[in-house]
């Protein structure tokens, strides 16, 4: 295709033609990626055909899947001595929830059924001394 003649001389008052940027050829990302996928094609490698979210979404997958085969070996290995130790733990967190809700109970009733606790008291402490 011949390209048009301008005449520079006679006219310097009209505009000069000039070639426009296409805005996408210039972005860094553009130029990046056009490098990257020209290496590829140099080395033999085909782009991949996954978009990013299915990748993301099989590697979320694959780890989920690994984190669950990890656990599951890790409650077969338990021995017997574990397992009795971990029924003991539980036992012992039961009741020092159970003693924690007695003290609160018991710092929150009122002062009379405090009295008459210590009263109680009082009087088995003075039953069982004489006798021993």
């Amino acid at each position: 295709m011949a390209e048009p003649v301008y005449i520079d001389e006679d006219n310097s008052e009209l505009i000069r033609p000039q070639k426009l940027v296409n805005p996408v050829k210039s972005s860094r990302n553009h130029q990046d990626l056009h490098r990257e996928l020209l290496m590829n094609q140099k080395r033999g490698l085909a782009p991949q055909n996954k978009p990013e979210l299915q990748k993301v979404m099989e590697k979320r997958k694959r780890d989920q899947v690994i984190k669950q085969q990890k656990e599951e070996e890790a409650q077969k290995k338990k021995s017997d001595l574990e397992i009795e130790l971990l029924k003991r733990q539980q036992k012992l967190e039961q009741l020092e929830l159970e003693k924690q809700k007695t003290q609160e109970e018991q710092e929150n009733a009122p002062e009379f059924v405090k009295v008459k606790g210590n009263l109680r008291r009082t009087t088995q402490e003075s039953t069982d001394a004489p006798s021993s």
